[in-house]
């Protein structure tokens, strides 16, 4: 019977219903009725939405979120915190902001602060130049598409003076977080060719952004194994196989390279990047260098090599490769992730395609000012002459040198426990150590119906509190088990961490032998 016919039925007097079980027959009704009129349901959905996956933010970090909900209520657990080493979220592992950001950033929400003397006078020549550059003097505009004008000059300069050669400021596209401009620059990649897809090379491990917007877009995933036995080296020639077989079933015309490397923490050599190069430009393919821990470098030896500086240095023909390079305020010595800054310096595109990219991006009018301004502190920090410098290169030393010491510290407690083993963290915020399971944990996990490192990550955060992500939501060999973790909790939680994670990993091992 339909709603109506039940609201006549009552007021002729021939029903014996009470009022409110005819209210709960006419919800349930009308629930029914919306519910067969839904335009867009599971089976309706983009299959592409459905087909990509976030494990950063996947169902272990829902359950943390859960957990520490319970936590709050007063239920028991065999720990009193969560600790959530499964994203690089500086500041919510206790960083401090860098006190010049912040001032800068300020200054251009609230200008009358203009006005304090306890304000240092170059935060205030940053804020004003900033504010200079917008739109009726207010962060509150919109800026223009590919982002401020003036922070854009900036980052060409801080780009000529990283590598030695020259940055064409309007080839520098500002954006809402690396993310956001790697999205934007991979969206143009998308052209079936009689059923073909484009194909894009990432690494394995890689950074799940990446195989979450290839399954969005439609593309065609080639996975390129990183050696762990190299401490997670790049080998052209693993590049070789991974394109031969890619290329009987797609068109593969991306690379993608992560340097300093997420989440393994690899930093690659120079001869290393040059190898790179080549073999791009003889496939023909577009070089995406995701470098947003350049400043994130701490083994003895190692040094961040941008792939723009290398193309250049190497002359014709690599010299007019197409490269996009991306950077980020999230990470580095900043770990500013919330205010969703970044940008993108394009090289050597067609000019048509980049009109195009740049009427794309219009459609979002302009990515966020906030971000925006903290950019402006990043490629243009205090200068040794002004009133900010002392304390602003203080806090970054501090950060950088705090980091170090706490890749020593995950490294050296992997590897001493039996089980686990963990290359060293040349740089970026990450340790992916090894874990060796036992038959009995294998099909312990099968028969919960999960992945054994899946399996593994759930126990931990179950019985410790600690949040990590499973390697299989990264990509590893066949028959592997890892599992990725920040090195961003600040010393002492780091170590009660770590003490917590190797007696939890002895009982697994005892438990399941």
């Amino acid at each position: 019977m339909s709603s109506a016919g039940l609201r006549r039925l009552l007021s002729a007097g021939g029903s014996q219903l009470s009022s409110n079980l005819l209210s709960v027959r006419i919800r349930s009704l009308s629930l029914a009725t919306t519910m067969e009129q839904r335009v867009v349901t599971l089976e309706s959905v983009n299959p592409n939405v459905i087909k990509m996956e976030y494990a950063v933010r996947g169902p272990l970090v829902i359950r943390a979120t859960a957990i520490e909900k319970e936590l709050e209520a007063g239920v028991s657990k065999p720990f009193k915190t969560v600790t959530k080493a499964n994203i690089g979220d500086a500041h919510a592992m206790g960083q401090k902001p860098i006190t010049f950001l912040r001032q800068v950033v300020s200054l251009c929400l609230m200008p009358s602060l203009m006005d304090d003397p306890f304000i240092p006078s170059d935060a205030k020549e940053r804020a004003r130049a900033i504010l200079n550059g917008c739109k009726g003097g207010s962060l509150g505009s919109y800026s223009d598409s590919p982002g401020i004008e003036i922070i854009r000059h900036h980052v060409a300069e801080y780009i000529e003076r990283r590598d030695g050669f020259p940055s064409n400021w309007e080839n520098i596209i500002l954006c809402a977080g690396a993310s956001e401009g790697i999205r934007g620059i991979m969206k143009m990649m998308i052209k079936h060719e009689n059923g073909i897809k484009p194909g894009v090379m990432i690494p394995i491990p890689q950074y799940p952004l990446y195989s979450a917007t290839i399954a969005e877009y439609d593309l065609h995933q080639i996975g390129y194994y990183l050696n762990e036995s190299t401490n997670w080296g790049l080998d052209i020639s693993e590049l070789e196989r991974a394109y031969n077989e890619a290329k009987e079933v797609s068109y593969p015309k991306v690379l993608v390279v992560i340097n300093p490397g997420n989440p393994t923490g690899n930093v690659l050599s120079k001869e290393n990047i040059k190898g790179i190069i080549k073999f791009a430009y003889e496939k023909k393919l577009f070089l995406f260098a995701d470098e947003v821990y350049q400043d994130n470098v701490y083994a003895k030896g190692c040094k961040f090599h941008s792939f723009k500086k290398l193309i250049m240095e190497m002359g014709a023909p690599y010299n007019k490769m197409e490269l996009a390079s991306f950077m980020s305020c999230s990470k580095g010595y900043m770990g500013e992730c919330g205010l969703r800054g970044g940008y993108a310096e394009l090289i050597n595109v067609d000019p048509q395609v980049k009109a195009l990219y740049l009427k794309s991006i219009s459609a979002k009018l302009c990515p966020t000012t906030l971000g925006q301004a903290v950019m402006e502190c990043v490629v243009n920090p205090p200068q040794e002459e002004e009133p900010s410098y002392n304390q602003f290169m203080e806090e970054k030393h501090a950060v950088l040198s705090s980091l170090a010491k706490r890749a020593e510290m995950v490294v050296e407690t992997f590897n001493s426990v039996p089980g686990m083993s963990c290359n060293i963290v040349q740089g970026a915020m990450y340790a992916f150590p090894q874990i060796m399971l036992p038959k009995k944990a294998v099909e312990a996990a099968k028969a919960a119906g999960q992945a054994p490192d899946v399996f593994y990550a759930f126990q931990l955060l179950e019985n410790t509190g600690i949040c990590i992500i499973p390697g299989s939501g990264f990509g590893q060999q066949p028959g592997t088990y890892h599992f990725r973790t920040t090195i961003l909790p600040q010393p002492e939680m780091l170590k009660t961490m770590l003490e917590k994670f190797r007696e939890f990993h002895t009982n697994f091992i005892k438990l399941y032998e």
